[in-house]
């Protein structure tokens, strides 16, 4: 078994691992481009449980998330990227805009969540708390955003076409 699952397969797997006593931590995102503040950020999720869920947003909820040039790469190779980290342990798509019904159709004990978000924003909260979990915000790594790298491609492409112009003249 992989680690990109359907819904149906990963709650059988994470009813199964509760019953061995492992806890379960759930973060969600778009993560379009992977990048180090991603992964450092993947790697302080999975220490707050024993079991790290990645619910990943498909490629239609990241275009009504983001707009209709993203994503810039698709679900299936975003999710095989995340699975392919070791902290990651799980990984779902999901259609929705938000998370909360499958927050509430897996009951993780710990909802995590980056630091560009304070704990009343982090939809899933009140539910998680509910059932006895809580939520977990993990510092974000300044500076650091899939935004800004294609900011940094636009300006540099920009750059060196306006260069090639300038020398063709």
């Amino acid at each position: 078994m992989g680690k990109i699952l359907t819904r149906p397969v990963l709650r059988e797997k994470i009813d199964e691992l509760r019953r061995e006593g492992k806890r379960i931590a759930f973060t969600n995102g778009c993560f379009d481009i992977l990048h180090v503040g991603h992964v450092r950020y993947l790697k302080e999720a999975r220490k707050t449980a024993d079991v790290l869920v990645l619910a990943l947003n498909s490629d239609s909820s990241v275009r009504a998330l983001k707009g209709e040039t993203r994503p810039l790469v698709t679900e299936s190779e975003r999710a095989e990227v995340l699975a392919a980290l070791e902290c990651v342990d799980f990984i779902t798509i999901f259609p929705e805009l938000t998370p909360l019904e499958l927050i509430c159709y897996l009951k993780p004990d710990v909802l995590v969540k980056g630091g560009d978000w304070s704990e009343d924003q982090v939809v899933g909260r009140k539910e998680v708390k509910e059932w006895g979990g809580y939520v977990e915000i993990i510092p974000e790594v300044a500076g650091k955003s899939t935004t800004g790298i294609v900011e940094k491609i636009i300006t540099a492409y920009d750059n060196e076409v306006g260069q090639e112009s300038r020398t063709t003249k």
